[in-house]
């Protein structure tokens, strides 16, 4: 029975070959969309190189003098090369705080003109807002011609008409 299970397992899922990356993804993305409910682990980026802990002050210092046994030179040797790993440690170190530095230094530049222009702009919006409070409010033209024309008494004048036309276009604005 488990053979049977097997096959049919094996007979449910045609082999596809990959031939080119575009099939190499197209597969990973369908594996992925399976199950979408499946967590992605996403690796982290690169991290940094840990150097090992090289002493600040190198003891037991020798030179390749001459009547040294010959032990000695691989073990000056050794210190040497300890010595130049911790000079470039220290020495990519400063230069990655210089950068770190710089880019600080431009994001603050570009945050504080950012602000500049926010602030500039935000004094204008409120200068304009605060004419047009201070600003006397005119009355419509619409409204104007119904003032005038119940002040002047020109109805009677008109035609009937005429009255009845500019009711509705009156309503019609209302509306």
């Amino acid at each position: 029975m488990e053979e049977k299970k097997k096959s049919e397992k094996s007979e449910d899922k045609p082999k596809v070959l990959v031939k080119t990356p575009y099939d190499f993804q197209r597969l990973k993305l369908e594996k992925l969309m399976k199950n979408p409910e499946k967590p992605v682990v996403i690796p982290d980026g690169s991290r940094e190189k840990k150097a090992p802990h090289v002493p600040e002050f190198v003891r037991n210092v020798m030179g390749s003098s001459a009547g040294a046994g010959s032990g000695e030179f691989h073990v000056y040797r050794h210190l040497r090369r300890k010595e130049y790993a911790r000079q470039k440690h220290i020495q990519e170190k400063s230069e990655k705080e210089l950068l770190d530095e710089e880019f600080q230094r431009k994001i603050e530049e570009a945050r504080q003109v950012f602000e500049d222009k926010t602030a500039k702009k935000r004094a204008k919006r409120l200068k304009k807002k605060q004419k047009m409070k201070n600003k006397p409010k005119k009355p419509k033209t619409g409204d104007e011609k119904k003032d005038n024309e119940a002040d002047s008494g020109d109805d009677e004048s008109k035609s009937e008409e005429e009255n009845s036309d500019e009711d509705e276009r009156n309503d019609n604005k209302q509306e």
